[in-house]
């Protein structure tokens, strides 16, 4: 549809052009007739057509010269408004929008305003994206921190009892330990973000590193009477050992955190194609379906689904997804409300970053 329209285009301002020449020299032509009247000049064919043609020159000459302050205060003012604007831009005001003409959508200028539109909306959302984040991290960092140090006031309390003094200094050490976890995490985070980190894969048996894991959290779902049940199948995957069990645990200890006592927790490893898929399913309350495109995200927490803020910070999904995509693979989630949840994980046998050194 649109090269048909162009070429249109072009014709009609090939038209145009032709149209305004001929008016131009047309009227270069009876002016020179007249002056030949006033002159009483009959001068030859070829001075004739010279005169008609250097008097066409001089009309359009005169006419252009004439109409170009305005052309050109209009180009200063559009000028001026763009530059106006990148300078907003660069103070970090990201609500410019700049007007695109429709009807000029082929121009240079219209893509490069078109361009500038999507620069902006970018920084705009990167901007909202940081301003959550700071309130996201002053939020889980004020709450520990309001709670050590009305704590800590009532220790100086000299009546307390030993009980009750033990007691407040229990909650003031889990209240640093969850600080020093969300630091951790945040700088985890960051540097997963930031491609920082150190990416070595290297073939090994993804079934033995998961029953090793499972192992490690044998004290907690043994606590809560869970029952543990894992399906693996012997798969050999070529993968950064170390970032994947950050996975494993983020995602059962999840499992374990939110399934009810004397709940089941089932790991599932197996093959699809050349993919190796890992699948971790819980009986606990599940994640309402307008939530689980979002529990990937840093300190969202579907508190009224999963209430993962009993000890959490929101940040371990993030992380699990972030480790994943540096693999190549995907998360994800199928839920509902009462019935557990079940996350499930794709990566690719042979990492991509191996398969190139190789």
């Amino acid at each position: 549809m649109r090269r048909p329209w162009f070429v249109l285009k072009a014709v009609l301002t090939l038209i145009a052009v032709i149209a305004v020449i001929s008016a131009y020299w047309t009227a270069a032509y009876f002016l020179a007739e007249w002056i030949y009247a006033r002159l009483n000049w009959q001068p030859q064919p070829l001075v004739r057509q010279l005169m008609t043609s250097i008097l066409g020159f001089f009309l359009f000459g005169f006419s252009m010269s004439a109409i170009s302050p305005f052309i050109r205060r209009h180009e200063k003012k559009y000028w001026q408004n763009l530059m106006n604007a990148i300078q907003r831009i660069a103070k970090g005001d990201f609500r410019v929008n700049f007007h695109v003409d429709r009807e000029k959508r082929n121009h240079p200028m219209t893509e490069l305003v078109t361009g500038l539109n999507d620069m902006v909306a970018n920084l705009r959302a990167m901007e909202e994206m940081r301003q959550e984040f700071i309130s996201n991290v002053s939020h889980e960092i004020g709450s520990p921190l309001t709670s050590i140090r009305g704590f800590a006031r009532a220790l100086k309390n000299e009546d307390l009892s030993r009980e009750q003094r033990m007691r407040y200094l229990d909650i003031i050490e889990t209240e640093c330990v969850r600080l020093s976890k969300l630091s951790e995490n945040m700088l985890r985070l960051t540097m997963l973000e930031s491609n920082q980190h150190s990416f070595s894969p290297a073939p090994y048996r993804l079934d033995a590193q998961l029953q090793t894991i499972l192992l490690r959290c044998e004290p907690q779902w043994a606590e809560k009477d869970l029952d543990m049940s894992a399906e693996l199948e012997k798969v050999v995957i070529t993968a950064d050992e170390d970032l994947l069990s950050q996975v494993w645990l983020n995602l059962i200890h999840n499992a374990i955190k939110f399934t009810p006592k004397g709940g089941r927790i089932t790991i599932r490893l197996g093959r699809r194609g050349d993919k190796a898929v890992v699948t971790v399913c819980d009986t606990g309350p599940g994640i309402r379906k307008q939530d689980q495109h979002r529990i990937f995200e840093r300190f969202y927490k579907s508190d009224k689904s999963r209430h993962r803020a009993a000890g959490g910070s929101g940040l371990g999904l993030s992380i699990a997804k972030k480790i994943v995509e540096i693999h190549h693979g995907k998360i994800s989630v199928h839920s509902r409300p009462g019935e557990g949840a079940a996350f499930t994980v794709e990566l690719p046998l042979q990492s991509p970053a191996s398969a190139q050194s190789g």
